[in-house]
């Protein structure tokens, strides 16, 4: 099936670069304003704008073991979310709404536009598989092609909640607790929290290089913390609300790509497929024997199948050839 016409380099797939020390190595700095916060991003590369958002409790540098491979072959944009990483951190608003999906997909449109790109590639994990979820439901005529890492949609998740998956996704509801509740109890001890929200069962942080390590804890501050929260209110409430108004009546158009980790809360808990059918028509996707952090965990498999996926081109199934 051709994915985006028009491309036809994915049999020239470069090998992923072996990561070093230096994060985002290659890539640009800069920071743009949007129309409701100031966004740090980093650029590298030429061809088709891909735009890859990132997830809690990470920043832009979640894709350091991928991003500069990517980079010879498409114009890789990777920004920190609003209220995360070196991003401003808006205040929420009474009713959170500048922290739901919505708000922070506006600010990715707002960055791809300042950056020339009407239409691009977006790929995300975790919260930024929900923003690009989201960007590809509300403008969907500038969304060429979605690639989700380790999430099913916001509907599926709270609506059918099991005790296996509220015991490992317990800080949904905990940080979506009325301020400053969550924020002064996970403020008391901000390393601590950070390694323990990142040390995934059966994995361990052991995936992560001392470098990304250091860069997330650089970044789990007060104001931080006070933003995911402000996020995750917005989920159990706007975004909730939302997706409840689209579900059956709204598609994601373009073609979606859907990975999960075998080993994460995701595979354990949810039917990953069966979930993401009722918001796509043109969908694919497995799992692959990663926790929650995919693109840092198993950044070989992420490649390969974003690669093609992103050229115009079906992208094979991982198969495990282990006994």
């Amino acid at each position: 099936m051709d994915l985006r016409p028009g491309s036809d380099h994915a049999h020239e797939r470069p090998p992923l670069i072996p990561h070093g020390p230096e994060l985002m190595k290659g890539f640009e700095r800069g920071r743009i304003k949007t129309r409701g916060a100031e966004i740090n991003v980093a650029i590298a590369g030429n061809g088709p704008p891909l735009l890859l958002i990132h997830g809690n409790p990470l920043t832009l540098v979640s894709w350091h073991k991928m991003a500069p491979t990517l980079a010879q072959s498409f114009t890789v944009v990777v920004p920190d979310l609003r209220g995360y990483g070196d991003s401003s951190k808006p205040v929420g608003g009474g009713d959170h709404s500048a922290y739901t999906f919505r708000s922070m997909g506006e600010d990715m449109f707002d960055v791809m536009d300042a950056l020339g790109f009407d239409k691009f590639g977006v790929a995300g994990h975790d919260r930024g598989a929900r923003v690009g979820f989201r960007m590809a439901l509300d403008q969907p005529d500038r969304v060429t092609a979605f690639a989700s890492l380790d999430i099913v949609p916001t509907h599926e998740v709270l609506t059918k909640i099991t005790l296996g998956w509220g015991l490992e996704s317990y800080h949904w509801f905990f940080m979506a607790q009325k301020e400053p509740f969550p924020e002064r109890l996970i403020c008391g001890d901000l390393d601590y929290y950070i390694r323990y929200k990142l040390n995934k069962k059966g994995v361990g942080l052991e995936i992560f290089t001392p470098e990304a390590l250091a860069e997330y804890a650089r970044c789990t501050t007060p104001e931080q913390i006070h933003a995911v929260c402000e996020d995750y209110r917005a989920t159990v409430t706007l975004d909730l609300e939302m997706d409840t108004a689209d579900l059956g009546q709204k598609k994601i158009k373009c073609p979606v790509l859907v990975l999960w980790g075998s080993n994460s809360h995701c595979g354990r808990h949810f039917a990953v497929m069966k979930a993401w059918a009722p918001w796509s028509d043109d969908l694919r996707g497995w799992s692959i024997p990663t926790g929650h952090y995919p693109a840092e965990h198993r950044p070989d498999l992420v490649y390969d199948a974003f690669y093609p996926f992103f050229s115009g081109i079906e992208p094979t199934p991982y198969v495990d050839a282990a006994p």
